[in-house]
């Protein structure tokens, strides 16, 4: 939970922090060459995603593409694009840890994170699988849900710079609420 709560966003704070706010024309001058790689890395991490059995790592697979993301709104180059970065670091910090957290539970419970033996789990624990349906909805920024600002302004953000990046990166949430269901 730590690695998916905190360390992932050590990545982003530091260009935040250092790329674009010291060394701004570096950044300016790189931000193409960063937002086709976070493209790719949307696409394919969520693609990637949906290949997954295993649910600890279609949560993890699925914080390599919400960080391509941030990726993307941190290169915008506007406000908006990185105010909805570093709230999506935020509430992703927050969602991942709790899915990551029920993952754990079914590990105690039934010791295996196979996704075809969940089947029928919210007749045995109705409380636990209405919350991890809450944390699964957030997790595809689900509007009403805390990522959903994030992407939000993310997509916003991609709008105000650059379209063709808006409509490539668009695929990643189709491709959000198809591994999250």
């Amino acid at each position: 939970m730590l690695l998916a709560s905190l360390l992932l966003k050590l990545g982003g704070y530091g260009f935040l922090r250092f790329s674009i706010s010291m060394l701004e024309a570096g950044a300016a001058y790189y931000a193409p060459l960063v937002s086709t790689f976070a493209l790719l890395g949307v696409v394919y991490g969520s693609l990637s995603t949906l290949c997954q059995t295993d649910l600890k790592r279609v949560i993890a697979y699925s914080s390599v593409a919400h960080m391509n993301l941030v990726m993307l709104g941190l290169f915008s180059g506007n406000v908006q694009g990185v105010e909805g970065a570093i709230y999506l670091m935020v509430a992703h910090g927050v969602v991942s840890a709790a899915l990551f957290f029920c993952v754990g539970v079914l590990y105690d419970r039934h010791h295996s994170r196979l996704l075809s033996y969940y089947g029928g789990l919210a007749t045995v624990m109705p409380l636990f699988a209405t919350f991890f349906l809450i944390f699964s909805l957030a997790n595809m920024s689900f509007p009403g849900t805390s990522n959903f600002v994030g992407e939000f302004l993310i997509f916003l953000g991609l709008y105000k710079t650059s379209f063709l990046v808006l409509l490539l990166a668009t695929p990643g949430i189709v491709l959000s609420a198809a591994y999250s269901t």
